[in-house]
């Protein structure tokens, strides 16, 4: 949005999103409607939009052809442009891959052909903090209704600058998904290596010969032990929120940046200066693993950045020996242990999971030859993760970098500079 009109670059106009293309805002069917839900349309709501994808591949609701037949006024094509409009989720903005219906707490701008797609979702991407400050409401549920969505003026280029615009930032974009596939791609490898040799038996070196324990048969020089023979856990530092800052050197890991299998970055608590008490391996480091112990309980992800700080009810797991990396993460992702750590956490109103009681979960421990044979193969498929990860980081700064200024004419697209 702006109002210095001398500000504006040749050939650029200021617009409202009411002229990019047509506003739908969506509804939730009717629980009087059962036989709404089913496989065959995409249901988007703002809990499916990550903060760092530009396209939604996958929701977590469907409708069947009868609710798509009963809200067919309502369904939006792909590529439309998807915002959340109330709520903790307000800003959100995303691009549906499949046709889809929203729910009411959702405006999705079908794009004229005046327009580039990709170019408004940009737009908008660089929009989270302006959609914010003018949705209605206060800070404690922010509502942005249609009117005033539609309303909203912005500075936008020619379609023809649109798309080369979104064509540089695209590129960046693309390049984070192929590495993010990447990323899929070798943790189930690692993943199907880890069942073979530590659930079917099958590893190099086995004899066949099997001895009998308290769980079953397991090979010979195999045993039960518990987590903390093999890995540490170790708790994060009750930090005083009297310290925060917005700005400062140092951010602060929560529960909320511990996803399933992803580390969120994104955290508003920051301290300028360590707290002479805190532990030393509370300071983070690239890789390092995640464990969440509040709420959603057993989520396992990797670090991805620098100046981060454990803070409490996160928890860090740190292998005992080096070359057990990869088996420290991978441990954590089977589903027997996330069970195991449901089962184990306590409370009613909220789930609490005890690094103590953590410990002392038993594991199936193979002898030290073969966990060293695993950790050569694996910890180079969990490393390239790293790898990988660090990359993204860097193209997102990038792209982060790039899209304000390109967004507001003060870097322009070779071949419509003035």
């Amino acid at each position: 949005m702006t109002d210095q009109t001398s500000t504006i670059p040749n050939g650029w106009k200021i617009t409202t999103l009411g002229n990019v293309g047509i506003t739908v805002t969506g509804k939730t069917p009717s629980r009087d409607n059962p036989g709404d839900w089913g496989d065959s349309l995409d249901f988007i709501t703002p809990t499916d939009i990550s903060s760092d994808s530009k396209y939604l591949k996958n929701v977590s609701r469907k409708l069947s052809g009868e609710g798509a037949n009963r809200f067919k006024k309502m369904i939006i094509p792909s590529k439309s442009i998807v915002v959340s409009c109330i709520g903790s989720d307000m800003g959100k903005v995303v691009m549906n891959e499949n046709q889809a219906l929203t729910n009411q707490q959702i405006n999705s701008i079908k794009i004229n052909s005046e327009n580039d797609n990709d170019f408004i979702f940009y737009l908008l991407k660089d929009s989270y903090s302006i959609l914010r400050n003018i949705a209605i409401g206060g800070s404690t549920m922010p509502i942005l209704n249609k009117t005033t969505f539609e309303s909203l003026e912005f500075l936008i280029p020619p379609l023809l600058e649109q798309s080369a615009i979104a064509a540089v930032l695209s590129s960046l974009d693309n390049k984070i998904e192929l590495l993010r596939e990447q990323n899929k791609t070798l943790e189930a490898t690692a993943q199907v290596i880890f069942k073979e040799w530590f659930v079917n038996f099958n590893f190099p070196g086995a004899t066949g010969k099997m001895i009998d324990s308290e769980i079953g048969e397991i090979p010979e020089g195999w045993g039960v032990g518990k987590i903390k023979d093999l890995i540490d856990i170790l708790s994060g530092f009750a930090f005083s929120s009297l310290d925060f800052l917005q700005d400062g050197e140092y951010k602060l890991v929560t529960i909320k940046n511990v996803q399933d299998r992803y580390f969120d970055p994104e955290t508003k608590d920051r301290l300028s200066s360590l707290p002479a008490k805190m532990p030393d391996y509370c300071r983070l480091e690239a890789g390092d693993i995640l464990l969440s112990l509040t709420g959603n309980v057993g989520r396992i992800c990797l670090v991805n950045g620098d100046k981060f700080l454990l803070n409490q009810r996160v928890a860090k797991l740190k292998e005992k020996n080096p070359i057990d990396y990869a088996f420290t993460y991978l441990l954590f992702l089977q589903d027997s242990i996330f069970s195991l750590l449901q089962s184990t956490a306590s409370g009613t109103a909220q789930q609490n999971l005890s690094p103590i009681q953590t410990r002392e979960i038993e594991i199936l421990i193979a002898d030290r030859k073969t966990l060293d044979q695993f950790g050569i193969v694996a910890n180079k498929l969990i490393q390239k993760i790293n790898d990988n990860n660090s990359q993204i980081q860097t193209l997102s700064a990038l792209r982060d970098t790039l899209l304000p200024k390109l967004m507001r004419g003060e870097v322009r697209v070779n071949g419509f500079k003035e």
